[in-house]
């Protein structure tokens, strides 16, 4: 069975995949924002052990990835972490970096040169799930050859 480290599975989507991989005999460690987080996971005990760190700051991604370097090979990396579409207006992060640039692009970026080159990584993105709407054609635009005019 596969070794998987899960980014953001402290709830959500992360959660879910982490508890059917447990349920499947994969063994996953698990990560949270903070350790009063990693506790909540409990909602997967089965799980190896969890990561602490705050996505949101370069330093902790870094801690993250020596901690995860740490316990071993892992076979896959699942970024899950991403935000966007539940935020009001633009937040910064401790860095000074948009919070959307930081945690879709930049954290997999930095955790995917730092954590020992696993065998698969995995990258999700939230939002699509929400609807059809890429906004890669006008809005009124059928499901055809129609190109936007302007």
């Amino acid at each position: 069975m596969a070794r998987v480290f899960v980014t953001r599975s402290a709830d959500g989507l992360g959660l879910m995949a982490a508890k059917l991989m447990i349920a499947d005999g994969h063994r996953v460690v698990l990560h949270a924002r903070n350790e009063k987080r990693t506790k909540a996971l409990a909602a997967a005990p089965r799980a190896e052990t969890a990561v602490a760190g705050d996505l949101a700051s370069i330093a902790e991604c870094r801690q993250i990835a020596a901690e995860v370097n740490a316990l071993g090979a892992f076979d896959a990396v699942i970024h899950n972490a991403g935000v966007g579409y539940r935020e009001p207006r633009r937040i910064a992060t401790v860095d000074g970096l948009p919070h959307v640039f930081a945690i879709n692009t930049l954290v997999p970026y930095i955790l995917t040169t730092l954590i020992r080159k696993p065998k698969r990584l995995v990258y999700l993105s939230s939002g699509m799930h929400r609807s059809d709407d890429a906004r890669t054609r006008p809005r009124n635009a059928q499901l055809s050859n129609e190109v936007d005019p302007g």
